[in-house]
Parts: structure tokens; sequence; C-alpha cells
């Protein structure tokens, strides 16, 4: 079983898209937390359980779909680092992430 650490950036994307939710639907924004955060949890298990980003092409940068957010992250052995969590309809700035881990 691997860790599951998540970057500055990602807790602070998290947090953000949550206080946003919140504003209309403070259960809602909750409830989204939750189900991220049990999704990411299960990555401790199966590291490899997301898809390869289509925007590197990397084998050891995959995401996850929460909803309509991807969260993305960078395995190493059986570690993972969240990278983001990004709005699946927006465009992913590969740069934000270059550089990483």
């Amino acid at each position: 079983m691997g860790e599951v650490r998540w970057s500055p950036q990602a807790a602070d994307d998290l947090e953000a898209i949550c206080l946003f939710i919140a504003r209309d639907a403070r259960q809602v924004a909750a409830a989204f937390a939750d189900r991220v955060l049990r999704a990411t949890d299960q990555l401790a298990h199966f590291a490899r359980l997301g898809r390869i980003v289509p925007e590197f092409g990397i084998e050891s940068i995959r995401e996850i779909i929460v909803g309509s957010y991807r969260v993305i992250y960078r395995t190493c052995d059986e570690d993972v680092q969240i990278l983001t969590v990004h709005h699946g309809a927006r465009l992913l700035d590969t740069r934000k992430l270059e550089g990483r881990g």
C-alpha cells in the first residue's frame, strides 16, 4: 500500500472549489469534498487506477474524474502525489504542473 500526499496547489484547488460551491449549497460542497477524498484514498491501493493525462502522455501522470473535475496526480512506485483538482470544462495549463515532483 502506498501513501497519498496532496501538493499545496491541489489542497488550495479543492478548498477554492468547495468555497465556491458552498456559496449556494454548503451540503453539496461537503459532499463533493468527501467524494474527492474517498476517490483519492483509493489511490493508496491502486495508484494506476486513473487514466494517463492526455495533455502529457506520460505514464506517471494520471487522473481520475470526480463529477466535473479532474483530479490529476503523479505516481512514484506505489506512492501518489495529488497535483491539482481542475474543472474538466477548462483547458489545462500544463505549465502550471511542469517541473513538479
